[in-house]
């Protein structure tokens, strides 16, 4: 399956998700959502967010021009709120996967999709 399949069909199909992208860790987008552009900081900035997880919770993360606040950070997982919409990002073994979702979708709802590819990502070494 190519990398855009992963976001069409996985994120985006799962009716969950309405923007996503998925970066290598060592740079670069790998696939995202039609019309969801990343600046190369923000990418940076994402991939960077788990190596500090208090720094992210105090200074939030900016996706796609938006800023959101981080409720939940760890090595693995970051949560971030902005209004009623959220993101979820997720560190693999080789990516980063990046979600947002929009109401009436909740995180948990967005959340469970994000980390189930995750999960299957890191089973086959990605």
């Amino acid at each position: 399956m190519s990398w855009q399949a992963y976001v069409d069909t996985n994120l985006l199909g799962s009716g969950k998700v309405n923007r996503a992208a998925i970066l290598g860790q060592k740079g670069g987008v790998w696939a995202a959502s039609s019309s969801y552009t990343l600046s190369a900081q923000e990418q940076a900035a994402a991939v960077k967010l788990f190596t500090d997880p208090a720094q992210a919770q105090a200074n939030g993360v900016r996706l796609g021009g938006q800023k959101f606040f981080v409720i939940n950070a760890n090595e693995r997982s970051v949560y971030g709120k902005k209004g009623g919409s959220g993101c979820v990002l997720v560190k693999t073994k080789q990516a980063v996967l990046v979600a947002e979702y929009d109401p009436p979708t909740q995180q948990t709802e967005c959340t469970t999709i994000v980390e189930g590819l995750a999960d299957y990502l890191i089973g086959v070494s990605y």
